[in-house]
């Protein structure tokens, strides 16, 4: 995907998440988006909000999501324009 690689970590004050964890990998452009989103699909994940703008966060902030066997929310996000 992308040319770096970073991971947050926070402390929460609150309890473990019920749900699995929300793991978001940066892509460069809006095909390996959509190439990964196909992918992870394919693999066993579930649709969980397919490749798509998601202009609440900004214009151009093109994402899709899915869920793990584990419950694990997976991101696939780019900030280009097409």
């Amino acid at each position: 995907m992308a040319d770096r690689t970073y991971v947050t970590v926070r402390r929460s004050s609150g309890v473990a998440p019920v749900d699995g964890l929300h793991w978001s990998f940066k892509a460069v452009n809006r095909q390996q988006v959509r190439a990964a989103f196909a992918a992870g699909v394919a693999a066993g994940g579930r649709d969980d909000g397919g490749p798509g703008l998601r202009a609440e966060y900004h214009p151009t902030y093109y994402a899709a999501f899915m869920k793990d066997p584990d419950g694990n929310r997976i991101e696939i996000d780019c900030h280009q324009s097409e």
